[in-house]
């Protein structure tokens, strides 16, 4: 089957593997997104930049979408609830020049901003305009193997004012987070009187005649 697009920045036709059974568990890692806490920078509408993150039977869904406010950028700032090994990538938009051109990831950087995004990516996508969740980017998972926080920086567009995304996809491994915590025991909630033996020492008594 002919995509018409390249495959140059990791992407990968996903044509045959997007029909397996499977693929929807693959696709889990937004379970593992501590929605609560992530963030869309320059989102238009407030919390919608959190439903673009969803299960991979709901893709399709044209009705949930994020679209940028003041220019094409979008910044999400993802925290997870454990350790990820991210291996890939999908985005879905509308097949107009709104659709992401560039996506940028960044491992580990909590709360940036669009200041931080000025540094060098862990990694860079060129995107092709993708409307069904077709093609997958690959990351280099030897760089994304041990991930608390992700952030995904969509730099650019096709030439439209504003970025429209349908979904984000994510697929990966998740692990518990192994936390090296100082573990502060109380022995002893009170004092037990058989503990502590003290000879107690009774005072003379004092007669004032």
């Amino acid at each position: 089957m002919s995509h018409g697009h390249s495959h140059d920045g990791g992407c990968s036709c996903g044509a045959e593997a997007s029909e397996a059974p499977e693929r929807g568990l693959e696709y889990g890692l937004y379970r593992k997104i501590d929605l609560v806490k992530l963030q869309c920078l320059n989102e238009s509408a407030e919390g919608s930049g959190k439903t673009v993150f969803r299960a991979w039977e709901e893709r399709g869904d044209r009705s949930r979408f994020v679209e940028s406010d003041d220019d094409e950028e979008l910044l999400f700032n993802i925290p997870f609830t454990g350790n990820v090994k991210l291996k890939g990538i999908i985005v879905i938009g509308e097949d107009s020049d709104a659709h992401p051109s560039e996506l940028r990831l960044f491992k580990n950087i909590p709360q940036m901003s669009f200041d931080d995004a000025g540094r060098e990516a862990d990694q860079v996508f060129s995107l092709n305009i993708d409307t069904t969740g077709e093609l997958e980017y690959q990351t280099k998972i030897s760089r994304f193997s041990n991930v608390s926080h992700l952030s995904i920086h969509i730099s650019k567009n096709f030439g439209a004012e504003n970025t429209k995304i349908f979904y984000i996809g994510l697929r990966g491994e998740w692990s518990e987070a192994h936390r090296h915590e100082v573990t502060i025991c109380n022995y002893e909630s009170a004092a037990n009187p058989a503990d502590h033996k003290v000879s107690q020492i009774t005072p003379p008594s004092h007669f004032i005649s």
